[in-house]
């Protein structure tokens, strides 16, 4: 596991040229350049080389961030900003009290058991799956939709014309929210157990949350050595609808919008759905694939910028007047309700999935 000064030369690479500053949604916001890479850099390059402590106040900084990797895509000297502020974040949390209380939620008897008693619950809400001939598809469910049973009778529906075989391991969490809380060691124990559950032939890893989709692809980032899923494998159920060409009839004309979540690889599949549903009008609103605004525990630790960000993109869809705003994301739907219900909009938030099954016609 890498500590902080191992990133010394990465954070020697930067040229505080301030294309951050751009890219950053936050700044936009605060105009504070300690919110951004550039500003983060400068105070951990004085932690790496002993020349400052990591203190409650930087950890402040570390915390005020989307973790939406725009910064990352803008940097030209292409350092890796996400992974060296959780990197921080852990050397921080580790040796507080604070963290330790955390790191124990998170661990697999607490949170394990929650997830467990959840699932349980919702057992007899969900139809049976039935093994079919056709694609095997891994489903990894993400933590929200292992509790809400609701996905698998949406999943049903759609893919009622199409077999396919639908697997479901026994996964963990996919860790993101122990990174984000600077848990690295329990971020390691859930990725490397759902990488061994990984290691069987499927034609297909698919997830219903981007910010899953995003850090399974990134566990090669931490663990160089570990198995690696392809990207051409690892896709979202949006992908595969668009794959098979399925068709949606809605029976009244309605008019859509999208929000693209940070950790969306791609939304290529947008446009082919779109051309298969009738009676769906799609307008695209102003800077869509801006951040919602809540990113997990920024939306707690960051109560006031997280509802700016999110009046902020409310904004942006009431302009459209669209009946529904589709995303793909659990967290990027509370945080657009969250700044629909504080400018109060009308426009419905709603799931890819939920959205297509409740089509009229599917063919």
């Amino acid at each position: 596991m890498k500590c902080l000064k191992d990133f010394e030369a990465d954070l020697n690479k930067c040229s505080k040229c301030g294309l951050c500053q751009g890219a950053c949604p936050l700044f936009e916001l605060t105009q504070n350049e300690c919110v951004v890479s550039k500003g983060k850099f400068i105070m951990l390059h004085g932690v790496a080389t002993g020349k400052l402590k990591l203190s409650k106040n930087i950890n402040k900084y570390l915390d005020m961030c989307l973790k939406c990797g725009k910064c990352n895509s803008f940097c030209p000297s292409a350092i890796d900003v996400t992974q060296i502020l959780n990197v921080a974040k852990y050397e921080y949390m580790h040796s507080t009290l604070l963290g330790k209380l955390i790191n124990f939620c998170f661990s697999r008897e607490i949170m394990g058991t929650i997830l467990k008693i959840g699932k349980t619950i919702s057992k007899p809400f969900r139809p049976p799956r039935t093994v079919q001939e056709g694609l095997n598809v891994v489903y990894f469910k993400g933590c929200v939709n292992q509790v809400c049973p609701r996905t698998d009778n949406y999943l049903n529906k759609i893919f009622k014309n199409y077999p396919i075989n639908i697997i479901e391991p026994d996964f963990e969490c996919c860790g993101l929210p122990f990174l984000s809380e600077g848990n690295l060691k329990r971020f390691e124990q859930a990725a490397k157990h759902n990488l061994e559950l990984l290691e069987g032939d499927f034609d297909y890893l698919v997830t219903d949350c981007a910010s899953c989709e995003s850090t399974l692809s990134d566990y090669s980032k931490y663990f160089p050595n570990s198995k690696t899923i392809p990207d051409e494998k690892s896709i979202n159920w949006g992908n595969l609808i668009a794959l098979k060409g399925i068709k949606f009839k809605f029976n009244k004309p309605v008019t859509v919008t999208f929000h693209k979540p940070c950790h969306l690889k791609n939304d290529y599949f947008l446009t082919k759905i779109l051309e298969n549903c009738e009676n769906v009008s799609y307008i695209e609103m102003n800077d869509y694939d801006t951040c919602c605004g809540f990113s997990g525990s920024f939306s707690v630790k960051n109560r006031k910028l997280s509802l700016e960000l999110s009046k902020k993109k409310a904004q942006n869809i009431k302009k459209t007047n669209a009946d529904y705003v589709i995303t793909t994301c659990p967290a990027c739907i509370l945080g657009l309700k969250q700044g629909l219900i504080a400018t109060e909009g009308k426009t419905k938030v709603i799931s890819l999935l939920e959205f297509l099954a409740s089509a009229d016609k599917i063919s």
